[in-house]
C-alpha cells in the first residue's frame, strides 16, 4: 500500500507567455507527467525509495489498515497516495530532476560527470528523493486530529488516538530517513538550504493551524499575507530544492537564483490553480467545499470589503453553523475574486517561464515550461 506512496508529477514544453485562456496547446496534466518522467530517465515513482519499501514501513501500512471504518485523516492520506496519484500534483521530485538536467553538466567540476545518468548527477537524484520524502512526511503529519473536537461519528476514541500516534511516528520515520540522506550528500550549503525549507514548512503549517474553524470567519488576511504564508507552506521546499540541485552541480549563483525563482513561482501558480478548482470545475452540480482563506476568497474579500464579506459568510451559514458552500461559491464567482486569482496564477506562471530563459534550450527546459502551462490552464 505505502510502496506507491510517492507517485510524482511533471511534464515539458517551450517558453510562452500566459494570457487570456492560456496556451492553446497546453497538454493534459497526465500527459505532461508521463513525458517528463521519460526525460529524466525513468518514472519518478520508481525512484530508489528504499525506506518506503522497508519492513518497518510495511509494518506501518498494516497498522494503518486498523483505521478502516473511522474518519481519521491519515487513512484518507494513505488512500490518496495509492488511488489518486494521477491527480495528486506532487511533482517536487520530478521538477528537481528536470531542472538538474536543464542546467546541464557543471563546468566547474568535470570529475562529477562519471556519476551522471541521463544528464543528472547521482547526488541530484538523491536530492529529488529527499525533497519528496520531506513533503510526504509533512503530509502524513497533517493527518493528526484534535481529539477534543472529535464527534461520536468519527470513530472510536481509541482508534483516533491510535491514528494520531501512527501519523506522528510514520511522519517522523520518513523525515528521519530524509535527514539521514541529506547528511550523506556532504554539502554544507545544501544541508542549510533544505533545513531552512523544513523550518519554513513548520512555520507555514503553524500559521494554517493557528486559524481554528471559528477564526476562519474573522481572520482579516489580505493577499500579501496569503502569499507569504503559501510560500512558507507550499513553495519554499521546491524553490530551495531547485537551488540546492544547482549547488550540488557547482553552478553559478545566478543559475541557483533562477532555479529558486522557477521553483517558487511554479509552486505558487500550482497553489493558485488548486485553490481555483472549486470555482472553475463544471463537472459536478454540487459545490465543492473550500477554505475561506483560499486565494479567490481572499481576493473577493479585498474587493468587496471586510464587513460585506462577513455578512455573506453569515448568510451562507445554516442551522448549526453548517456552511452552504454552493451559496457562498456563487457569491464569490459573482465578484472579482476568481478572475483575479486566475490572473495572479498566470502572473506567477510568467515569472517561472522568465526564470527558465537562463537555461539553455532542451527537452528538459521544455518539460518545465509545460508544467507551468498545465497549472495555468483553466479550460
Amino acid at each position: 500500500m505505502w510502496g506507491a506512496l510517492l507517485r510524482r508529477w511533471g511534464r515539458g514544453g517551450g517558453r510562452r507567455g500566459l494570457s487570456g485562456g492560456g496556451p492553446p496547446s497546453a497538454a493534459p496534466w497526465s500527459q505532461v507527467v508521463s513525458e517528463a518522467e521519460k526525460i529524466v530517465g525513468y518514472p519518478t515513482s520508481f525512484m530508489s525509495l528504499r525506506c518506503l519499501l522497508s519492513d518497518e514501513l510495511s509494518n506501518i501500512a498494516m497498522q494503518v489498515r486498523k483505521l478502516v471504518g473511522t474518519k481519521h485523516p491519515l487513512l484518507d492520506t494513505a488512500r490518496g497516495f495509492v488511488y489518486d496519484s494521477r491527480n495528486n500534483l506532487q511533482m517536487r521530485g520530478l521538477v528537481v530532476l528536470l531542472i538538474s538536467k536543464a542546467a546541464g553538466p557543471s563546468t566547474a567540476e568535470l570529475s562529477f560527470q562519471h556519476n551522471m545518468v541521463s544528464g543528472i548527477y547521482s547526488s541530484q537524484r538523491s536530492l529529488a528523493e529527499i525533497t519528496e520524502l520531506i513533503h510526504t512526511a509533512f503530509l502524513v503529519h497533517r493527518g493528526i486530529v484534535n481529539i477534543g473536537e472529535l464527534k461520536s461519528c468519527d470513530g472510536p476514541l481509541k482508534d483516533m488516538q491510535f491514528g494520531n500516534k501512527m501519523a506522528v511516528l510514520s511522519g517522523d520515520f520518513l523525515l528521519a530517513n530524509a535527514c539521514t540522506s541529506l547528511a550523506q550528500l556532504q554539502n554544507t550549503k545544501v544541508v542549510e538550504l533544505i533545513s531552512s525549507a523544513i523550518g519554513d514548512l513548520v512555520q507555514g503549517i503553524y500559521y494554517e493551524n493557528s486559524r481554528s474553524s471559528e477564526n476562519c470567519l474573522t481572520d482579516d488576511i489580505g493577499i500579501s499575507t496569503w502569499k507569504k504564508q503559501v510560500f512558507l507552506s507550499h513553495s519554499a521546499l521546491l524553490a530551495k530544492s531547485c537551488q540546492a540541485a544547482m549547488e550540488l552541480a557547482k553552478h553559478s549563483a545566478e543559475m541557483q537564483d533562477m532555479a529558486f525563482r522557477y521553483g517558487k513561482h511554479m509552486s505558487m501558480s500550482h497553489k493558485l490553480h488548486s485553490d481555483l478548482q472549486p470555482f472553475v470545475k463544471e463537472s459536478s452540480s454540487d459545490a465543492m467545499a473550500f477554505s475561506l482563506n483560499c486565494a479567490p476568497a481572499v481576493l473577493h474579500q479585498e474587493f468587496l470589503g471586510r464587513d460585506a464579506w462577513i455578512k455573506q459568510i453569515r448568510e451562507a451559514q445554516g442551522k448549526g453553523n453548517l456552511m452552504d458552500y454552493k451559496k457562498l461559491q456563487e457569491a464569490i464567482k459573482a465578484g472579482k475574486g476568481v478572475t483575479s486569482a486566475i490572473d495572479l496564477c498566470r502572473c506567477h506562471g510568467n515569472r517561472a517561464l522568465a526564470a527558465l530563459e537562463s537555461f539553455p534550450p532542451s527537452e528538459a527546459r521544455a518539460a518545465l515550461a509545460n508544467i507551468v502551462h498545465a497549472v495555468t490552464r483553466f479550460s
